[in-house]
């Protein structure tokens, strides 16, 4: 045990300290001999247990202090366990439909129970690897994007709410770094954790190294990134972080919780389902040659901004007249007014949302984190020929954002994309 009371959990201590923590008790029951315990972590990052026994279930997660994946050479604050049940918290009182409750927070231990989405839900990513449609992902993520982002912007927050709010997020600055160092830094120079499907995209690899124009826009995200506190966004909202059923969306993991740019969540969900998109031709075969789901995946992704963006005005809206110190009604006293400021809002939101998602897309074809979508395509040259188009149509989305006016006009790029 460290001298600060942490120890890692194993499935046997964990056990007991179930039986002494009362909150996790209750859910159980006291049926201690049938319970079934199953450690699941696939992530990068922490222990994850299933504990389920006769009347009840929970997930128990405990961040550990280096990163899982690679070991204990890379060191990692496990106070992001407090963030994450704080955000998980917050998100969950403002879209309760879309976040799991949390039951238990321990924080000497970093530890946090909380529901267990049982089967048939399954991450996001592996479903859409597998070609499952889900009818009303767009709907769903769209309100959980809409609500957590506008209850805790400046729209609806008075000034000292939310500088209270962004100074406790601030303690997250270990993961907010890791962000930058692998969305913003590493893509763009030479990275020992660099890689990319060698040796068919090292030519690409290093046009991204050497691409000044690109260089220019992701230092003006960057920047954005760690100035903007805009709202308490998830941080990591990408398909990895969702688990969903043919009627149920939920986000989970938000980690890398703090204030930023609005635009990097939306940003995070679209690029992957961009990544998504570009990597069914590698799952193509001959029962499916998966055009149709190409199809969808391009509606979902124009549903999930034009969705968005009807929500959030619609909550701008509703709250005109509420706490929010963003636009003082006194101020912006007519219609038409009102109508502009929503417009140039609304813009700059959109184009937060390419740029973010572009860059997204570009770490994970060049970066340290592959995405599954590519990586379970066997044949590297067909993976490559894949991530090549994602990587092209994500250099000309974030060089470009602000010629984009709708975003059918980025689903047209996208299908032009493909077509090259």
């Amino acid at each position: 045990m460290a001298s600060d009371g942490f120890r890692p959990l194993d499935e046997k201590s964990l056990v007991e300290y179930i039986k002494a923590t009362p909150a996790l008790v209750s859910i159980l029951g006291k049926e201690f001999d049938k319970l079934e315990i199953k450690e699941v972590g696939d992530g990068n990052l922490n222990f994850v247990y299933i504990v389920v026994a006769p009347s009840g279930s929970f997930v128990i997660k405990q961040a550990l202090p280096y990163i899982r994946c690679i070991g204990e050479s890379w060191p990692m604050t496990k106070e992001r366990a407090y963030f994450e049940s704080t955000a998980l918290k917050e998100h969950g009182r403002l879209c309760p439909e879309h976040v799991p409750e949390v039951y238990h927070f321990d924080r000497t231990m970093c530890v946090i129970g909380m529901r267990y989405l049982e089967p048939p839900h399954i991450i996001l990513r592996k479903g859409l690897i597998a070609g499952v449609e889900y009818p009303l992902l767009a709907e769903n993520i769209s309100d959980y994007m809409a609500k957590t982002l506008f209850f805790t912007s400046l729209l609806y927050l008075k000034t000292t709410d939310h500088k209270r709010a962004v100074a406790e997020f601030c303690g997250n600055v270990e993961l907010c770094r890791l962000t930058e160092q692998v969305v913003f830094s590493d893509p763009y120079k030479v990275s020992q954790y660099n890689r990319c499907t060698s040796p068919y995209l090292d030519a690409d690899a290093e046009a991204v190294r050497n691409d000044n124009g690109l260089k220019i826009e992701v230092a003006e995200l960057k920047s954005k990134f760690c100035e903007r506190a805009q709202a308490l966004i998830h941080g990591d909202l990408h398909t990895g972080s969702l688990m969903v059923t043919h009627d149920s969306t939920q986000v989970i993991d938000p980690e890398f919780a703090f204030y930023g740019p609005m635009g990097f969540d939306i940003g995070a969900f679209i690029g992957n389902l961009i990544l998504a998109y570009f990597s069914q031709d590698g799952h193509a075969d001959q029962a499916n040659d998966r055009k149709s789901y190409k199809v969808w995946i391009l509606k979902t992704i124009t549903e999930t901004w034009n969705l968005f963006h009807k929500k959030f005005l619609a909550l701008w809206d509703e709250h005109k007249d509420g706490p929010g110190e963003a636009y003082l009604p006194e101020i912006y006293n007519n219609t038409e007014l009102r109508q502009l400021v929503k417009q140039k809002y609304m813009k700059e939101l959109f184009e937060d949302t390419l740029g973010f998602g572009a860059a997204k897309m570009i770490r994970r074809i060049v970066g340290v984190a592959h995405v599954e979508d590519f990586e379970s395509i066997k044949d590297a040259a067909k993976r490559a020929d894949c991530e090549r188009l994602a990587l092209n149509c994500a250099k000309k989305l974030l060089k470009e954002r602000r010629n984009f006016k709708s975003i059918d006009e980025v689903v047209s790029t996208i299908e032009q994309g493909h077509l090259q």
